[in-house]
């Protein structure tokens, strides 16, 4: 269990630790994790920034991911979930041009404070405050292996062992950081004490920090 989201990221930090002398770019998927990627940044000493990536989500359950969309619109999907939540063309079009709408007002918001970070020939950690399907960590590492880093991390406090397995098959991503690995994972929140919803004015404040 983690207190809260600093409290994941303080732990997440000293398994990154090695890390530290390769000045690593934290990319954090906000909101969540945010807070938790900015805690391995200070620790580590690295730079940060966050990546906009969307979950894109089931009809009838709004909390399934069935594959994920990025600030350069490439959609990623899960076709085994596609499947077998029915989705057709016309859903998946629409959700994906929904959720580019999201990332679109995020981006506006964000890139005012900072700009991206170049991640080309960097050691970056893809980080966030947890993996569900993995589907948005899958979306995001393929977004950043298109900038050429010299390799990439996975980062999360927790996630279900089919997830892990996922990302440790990606040709992109060189390790997977999870610090549990749950058969019996219900969701990411189930794992925190405090699992408040974090505002964009605290990923706002968290950028200048950085800038």
């Amino acid at each position: 269990m983690f207190r809260d989201r600093r409290d994941a990221g303080q732990q997440l930090a000293v398994a990154l630790e090695r890390f530290r002398g390769e000045h690593p770019l934290v990319l954090a998927l906000p909101r969540g994790g945010a807070v938790v990627g900015a805690e391995i940044a200070r620790s580590l000493q690295g730079d940060f920034d966050v990546l906009l990536v969307k979950k894109l989500r089931a009809p009838d359950n709004l909390e399934l991911a069935i594959g994920a969309v990025c600030e350069e619109g490439h959609p990623c999907f899960n076709e085994e979930l596609v499947r077998l939540t029915g989705c057709g063309r016309r859903y998946l079009e629409a959700e994906t041009k929904e959720r580019l709408a999201a990332i679109a007002a995020q981006s506006r918001r964000y890139r005012a404070i900072k700009p991206r970070v170049p991640a080309n020939n960097r050691t970056v950690i893809l980080v966030d405050d947890g993996l569900a399907t993995g589907a948005t960590m899958m979306a995001a590492a393929e977004l950043v292996a298109l900038s050429k880093p010299r390799k990439i991390i996975v980062a999360a406090p927790v996630g279900p062992p089919d997830a892990v397995q996922r990302l440790r098959e990606l040709p992109q991503v060189q390790e997977v950081v999870c610090l549990e690995v749950s058969p019996w994972f219900g969701g990411v929140g189930q794992f925190y004490d405090d699992f408040t919803q974090i505002e964009d004015e605290e990923v706002v404040d968290i950028l200048r920090e950085f800038v």
